[in-house]
């Protein structure tokens, strides 16, 4: 695999999985074996699609865009901004508060024989916790 079709398996795994919610095609994306470095969603293509379930479940109109990608051997790395209204219970098991999100999040993928087999992630957490309303809004000093 070329680090251009590496982007271009990410890039159609955002546009079925993440932005169309068809989490029935995410096993044409995902190895079984699946490591997951983010500490809320559990390891496997089991644990991608627990999270995912639960994501979507709270944010039904939960969309990414990507901004950039790029590429390097087996790494893809995906810059984004998720969008979406807070709607139910499901992620980090907050009750739902009609709130509307907008957050930056950095993917990064590794990719063996075309296919998503590890993922660490960095996301914008004071704005997503900000914006449900767990912490209060930065004050600006005077």
């Amino acid at each position: 695999m070329t680090p251009e079709s590496n982007k271009r398996i990410v890039r159609e795994f955002y546009e079925e999985v993440l932005c169309g919610h068809n989490l029935d095609a995410a096993q044409r994306y995902i190895h079984e074996d699946y490591i997951q470095h983010n500490p809320y969603a559990a390891q496997g293509i089991a644990g991608f699609l627990e999270f995912h379930r639960a994501f979507f479940t709270s944010i039904p109109d939960a969309r990414p865009t990507i901004h950039m990608i790029v590429a390097e051997g087996d790494l893809v790395f995906v810059y984004g901004t998720y969008t979406g209204t807070h709607k139910g219970r499901g992620f980090l098991d907050l009750p739902p508060t009609g709130n509307r999100m907008r957050y930056d999040v950095v993917d990064m993928f590794r990719l063996r024989d075309g296919k998503l087999c590890e993922h660490w992630d960095v996301a914008d957490t004071r704005a997503i916790f900000t914006q449900l309303g767990v912490i209060p809004p930065e004050t600006p000093n005077s």
